[in-house]
């Protein structure tokens, strides 16, 4: 399966996703540290933060942004791995290989899963450390409430995204039924809004159940993208 995997990073060219993740995670650090340093995020008349109630935290605006980024960032790679490959009939010769399909597409699912989730760790990790190093020498209009000096901070980081970086499969499932490259894009769109936005003061991004249920269903479509593959037609 690592044969696979690799295969998988090689044929489509994983350097220039280094590169765009790389860029990605500058340009969300530049913006969050301006957003907490920098006075963007304030009142242009009053100066004081001007935040929804109990978003005022740091954390707030660095979980929301790399979110948005990163389910967007990976359903295209979903995409162009595979309901691309589906749709320009390149899986017919990868399904010619002497190996099983469902093998093939766990592979490809697992190529962009495995990327996506060690890029979102480093990101946020990134932009945690440089706010914790600009508050040691400026105000922040956020509260820091974070400690990464703390075990629990890992575990919580760990596992938001392995949530969020498997929420993308719900994603692929509807591309590929839908033969869309387009329609797996939107898709983490209307998934972004699903899980960030809030209606007054409710929202789903901190209810504490949501994330297991979503993880279940996201692999429940996992499962459905490839447990037909070794019998159902190509596209």
């Amino acid at each position: 399966m690592l044969k696979l995997i690799k295969l998988e990073w090689k044929k489509n060219h994983i350097e220039k996703y280094i590169r765009n993740v790389f860029i990605l995670a500058i340009i969300l650090c530049l913006f969050v540290f301006a957003l907490a340093f920098l006075g963007i995020a304030n009142d242009p008349e009053s100066g004081v933060l001007d935040a929804a109630p109990g978003n005022n935290i740091i954390s707030a605006p660095i979980e929301l942004f790399t979110s948005m980024a990163f389910l967007i960032f990976t359903s295209v790679m979903l995409s162009s791995f595979i309901v691309s490959a589906y749709k320009n009939k390149t899986m017919n010769l990868m399904f010619s290989y002497p190996i099983k399909r469902k093998k093939i597409l766990l592979s490809q699912i697992l190529a962009v899963w495995i990327f996506n989730f060690v890029a979102l760790i480093l990101t946020r990790l990134l932009i945690y450390g440089c706010i914790l190093l600009g508050s040691q020498f400026m105000t922040s209009s956020f509260l820091i409430d974070f400690n990464m000096g703390s075990s629990l901070f890992y575990v919580q980081l760990i596992l938001k995204s392995v949530v969020l970086v498997s929420m993308s499969f719900i994603a692929l499932f509807i591309g590929i039924i839908s033969k869309s490259s387009k329609a797996t894009i939107i898709t983490s769109f209307l998934l972004i809004f699903l899980t960030q936005a809030s209606v007054g003061d409710f929202t789903l991004s901190n209810n504490m159940l949501f994330p297991v249920i979503l993880t279940v269903i996201s692999l429940v479509f996992a499962f459905l993208s490839i447990h037909n593959a070794e019998t159902k037609d190509l596209m």
